[in-house]
């Protein structure tokens, strides 16, 4: 098959796009331990996909919303301190994916489940691409910003509180942009793979990493190659291409790790 099929290059782009942001905003959810927020919200993303086949809504819209919901939601109930995080984190994904489940069975459409779980990047069109660098650019331009304020709030809350930056709105913001990227991705990388796409290019360039803004930037550059290849490989072995893509992704997370450690234990 030529890689220069329209279909191939349309995925490409749509990956990169989507892999540069995913890397960035990963390495927010390494240094802060929220890899299960980011799988919770991908829970909440199924029921956003129902709600927008049943209402006539546009599938990202309805997502977003869904989304947006669950993460203020969650800011509501941690602010006032009801449960522990993780504790409202397994209640909000569960009880999200039980109501979608229970709404997908009512209704009368014939919804293919497995590309919205797994994703189908191979069917992107150059207007969903648009719209991924388009978000994509503002997301980037928002970290950016609020690059300092983020380091602050990730590295120590009372300290950025010191520092007069208000850990509330960066909170907010930070999650603000993270349901962003979940909403706009799962179409491609699928719900039950999305964390996995935020958080493995992270962790892989943490491995090699000295400073923040290095480590962003290498997560960005790890998580497109990671994506080029998987769809390549996905296409010429013939299998699916999200779960390729995490594949190859985690296969390059532990070649990156056993590097590091010889490399140390040599030292």
């Amino acid at each position: 098959m030529d890689i220069l099929e329209p279909f191939i290059i349309r995925a490409l782009c749509a990956g990169i796009g989507v892999a540069i942001v995913s890397g960035v905003i990963g390495c927010f959810i390494v240094w802060k331990r929220m890899a299960y927020f980011g799988d919770s919200l991908s829970h909440s993303a199924l029921l956003g996909i129902v709600v927008g086949l049943m209402s006539g809504l546009p599938i990202h819209f309805s997502i977003i919303i869904i989304s947006f919901l669950f993460s203020g939601l969650l800011l509501y109930l941690e602010h006032h301190k009801t449960l522990s995080h993780d504790t409202l984190l397994g209640i909000l994904a569960h009880s999200a994916l039980s109501f979608g489940m229970i709404a997908l069975s009512l209704t009368e459409q014939n919804i293919d489940l497995h590309s919205f779980l797994f994703g189908d990047i191979l069917t992107v069109s150059w207007s969903e691409i648009v719209m991924i660098f388009i978000s994509g650019l503002v997301i980037l331009g928002l970290v950016g910003y609020f690059w300092r304020s983020f380091l602050l709030v990730t590295i120590n809350s009372e300290i950025a509180q010191a520092e007069g930056v208000s850990v509330m709105k960066i909170n907010i913001i930070l999650m603000s942009l993270i349901t962003l990227i979940v909403s706009i991705s799962i179409k491609f990388i699928g719900a039950l793979l999305i964390t996995a796409m935020l958080i493995i290019p992270a962790a892989t360039a943490r491995q090699i990493s000295s400073s923040p803004s290095g480590m962003a930037i290498k997560a960005g550059i790890i998580g497109s190659c990671g994506l080029v290849i998987g769809i390549l490989l996905s296409i010429y072995a013939d299998t699916p291409s999200g779960p390729t893509i995490i594949a190859f992704s985690t296969i390059l997370f532990f070649i990156t790790l056993g590097c590091r450690h010889l490399f140390y234990t040599k030292r």
